[in-house]
């Protein structure tokens, strides 16, 4: 039997993205009308499109993932409203102000879980924008969110060691960003207080604004695949990514570069677990660029 799902992974990664739009059409044909935006289901298992065209109708987008995704896909909300009649967000409560703030020509409403906002003549969930547009991630590149910025010492390297609890497997012992800490000022973006020699000892505020401030200013963003990583990608920060030996379908099996985020740069584990060598080669790229006096971390 062929597995749809798993052709879908493969394309997305190698960035065949009309292959992986195909494949998904596929799916989509499969599909009960019935089964769409299912309440039964957990909101992440939820389809929403159905393949009606938004070219100017009146357009819901709903955001039932988490925040990074919805960060890694606002990017195309002004594409979909140079196409559409109208858009309406309905957009998880803590980024409400943060895509407000980014001026697009759109109606930015909290998702509140017991008060939906009506369907739109197209419903869309954000995930499937790219595939709804068919649009690739290089026709709408970062920077496309903005913030304002906090007060941070020059030089300073925001840092990320945790993930999101659903996948541990993600994250970084914390004290391995510890030779991080003696190269650079640093902050953390972990909402809990740290053990490191950082600047916020407290942890990061539980707040998307200053969070996405800190990050604004920040010299450097070395962070786990979480969504500090999608905050800093559509605020175009240099950025080094701290991947796990099998990352999911948005980055690529090999290679340092990302189509999502041209400025970002990606470190594998080089096989399960192994953190260690990960931070040894990020330890060792950090020095070389103080030894350079580099500005430019990318």
């Amino acid at each position: 039997m062929i597995d749809l799902h798993a052709q879908w992974i493969a394309s997305m990664r190698a960035g065949r993205y009309d292959e992986a739009w195909t494949i998904a059409g596929h799916v989509l044909d499969s599909r009960d009308p019935g089964t769409r935006d299912d309440a039964a289901l957990p909101y992440h298992q939820r389809w929403v499109w159905d393949g009606r065209p938004v070219a100017g109708r009146r357009v819901v987008v709903r955001c039932y993932h988490g925040l990074g995704d919805t960060l890694q896909f606002a990017r195309f909300l002004p594409l979909l409203a140079q196409r559409a009649a109208s858009v309406t967000l309905e957009v998880q409560r803590s980024l409400v102000d943060l895509i407000r703030a980014a001026g697009w020509p759109i109606e930015v409403v909290a998702f509140d879980e017991q008060h939906p906002i009506p369907c739109g003549e197209v419903d869309v969930e954000i995930t499937e924008l790219d595939f709804a547009l068919r649009a690739p991630p290089e026709l709408a590149p970062p920077p496309y969110l903005n913030a304002p910025r906090a007060i941070l010492p020059p030089g300073t390297i925001a840092i990320c060691h945790q993930a999101g609890g659903w996948d541990g497997e993600r994250s970084v012992p914390q004290g391995l960003f510890a030779p991080i800490c003696a190269l650079a000022p640093c902050i953390t973006l972990v909402a809990e207080p740290s053990e490191l020699d950082v600047i916020n000892r407290l942890g990061c505020p539980l707040d998307m604004g200053a969070t996405a401030a800190l990050v604004a200013e920040a010299s450097l963003v070395i962070t786990v695949d979480t969504m500090i990583a999608h905050l800093a990608g559509a605020l175009q920060k240099p950025t080094w990514l701290l991947l796990k030996a099998r990352p999911d379908w948005r980055w690529p099996a090999e290679g340092a570069g990302s189509a999502w985020y041209p400025h970002m740069k990606l470190y594998r584990q080089p096989r399960a677990g192994d953190w260690k060598t990960v931070m040894a080669r990020v330890t060792h790229d950090l020095s070389a660029c103080h030894a350079l006096d580099a500005r430019s971390f990318t």
